[in-house]
C-alpha cells in the first residue's frame, strides 16, 4: 500500500505518437493516495489520450506509467484494472439491457468466489458469494444515490443517473485510482451538484485517488486540490486552483490566443 508521501499513480516523460503526430509528449504527473487532481485543457488538447495511456488502451511510445511504484507499460487493459486503475468514459458505456444492480455486480469479478459447478448446482458457496456481491453492489449504489433504482434497466435511467451508475460500476473493481472522464458532461446544475456530492462521498469513504477531466470550471475549482493543464499534448501549467485560474498561459489556451 502506498504511503502518503509516495505517489499512487505516476507518469514519467510519458508520450504517444500516431503516424509522426505527437498526441502527448513529456507528460509528467504524480497523484498521491486520497488526492483529487483535475486534468484540464482546450478541446483536442490530449486529455482523453492521457486517460487511454493510463488505462492500457494506448501503448506509450515513450515514458512510463507507474502504479504504486510498479511499471505498467505493456500491460493489457484488464491488467490495468486488476492492478487498481478504473475509469469512466466521455460516452457512457453501460450494459443497457441489464438492470442497474447487474451492471455493478458485473464488475465484482474478484468477489465471485465459486466455480462453474457451484453455479450449475447452486451450492451453498454459490449462494454465499452471490449474497456478498449483492450486498456490496447495493452499498455502492447507495453511495451514488441509486439504491432505489437497483432493479430497473440501466437504459431507463435519466442521463445524470447513468453517469453515476458508471462511477458505481468502476468502484466495484476495488480500484486504487479512479479516472473520471468528463463526468458532468451534459448534466444540468442540479445533477452536477449531486455528482459533486457523490465524488466527495467516494473520497471520504474509500480514500481513493481521483484524476478528473472536466470542462465545468466551477466543478473543477470547487473540488480539485490540484490542477494540471495540457495543450497540444504538453503540460503548460500545474498548481493550486487559484494559481491556475490566473495563469496567463492557461487563459491564453482557453481563449485561443
Amino acid at each position: 500500500m502506498s504511503e502518503k508521501n509516495v505517489p499512487i499513480l505516476e507518469t514519467r516523460k510519458l508520450g504517444v505518437s500516431f503516424g509522426g503526430l505527437h498526441a502527448v509528449q513529456d507528460f509528467n504527473l504524480q497523484i498521491y493516495p486520497g488526492e483529487l487532481v483535475g486534468l484540464i485543457g482546450p478541446n483536442g488538447a490530449g486529455k482523453t489520450t492521457v486517460f487511454n495511456l493510463l488505462t492500457g488502451v494506448y501503448v506509450p511510445t515513450e515514458g512510463t506509467v507507474l502504479l504504486d511504484g510498479v511499471p505498467l507499460n505493456g500491460k493489457k487493459t484488464y491488467q490495468f484494472v486488476e492492478a487498481g486503475v478504473a475509469r469512466t468514459f466521455q460516452n457512457i458505456r453501460l450494459f443497457h439491457d441489464m438492470t442497474v444492480i447487474e451492471n455493478v455486480k458485473a464488475a465484482c469479478g474478484r468477489d465471485t468466489r465459486y466455480n462453474l459447478l457451484d453455479a450449475v448446482f447452486r451450492t451453498p458457496r454459490f449462494w454465499s458469494a452471490e449474497r456478498a456481491v449483492t450486498e456490496k453492489a447495493m452499498e455502492l449504489l447507495a453511495i451514488c444515490g441509486l439504491e432505489d433504482s437497483a432493479d430497473v434497466l440501466a437504459s431507463s435511467l435519466p442521463y445524470g443517473r447513468q453517469r453515476k451508475l458508471e462511477i458505481a460500476r468502476a468502484l466495484a473493481t476495488d480500484m486504487k485510482v479512479l479516472l473520471l472522464d468528463e463526468p458532468a458532461a451534459g448534466m444540468n446544475p442540479t445533477e452536477t451538484a449531486e455528482l459533486l456530492s457523490c465524488i466527495n462521498a467516494i473520497r471520504n469513504r474509500f480514500g481513493v485517488a481521483i484524476l478528473l477531466i472536466e470542462h465545468d470550471m466551477s466543478l473543477v475549482m470547487n473540488i480539485c486540490q490540484r490542477i494540471q493543464v495540457i495543450d497540444y499534448g504538453q503540460t503548460i501549467a500545474a498548481g493550486l486552483p487559484e494559481e491556475i485560474a490566473r495563469d496567463p498561459k492557461v487563459i491564453a489556451a482557453y481563449l485561443g490566443e
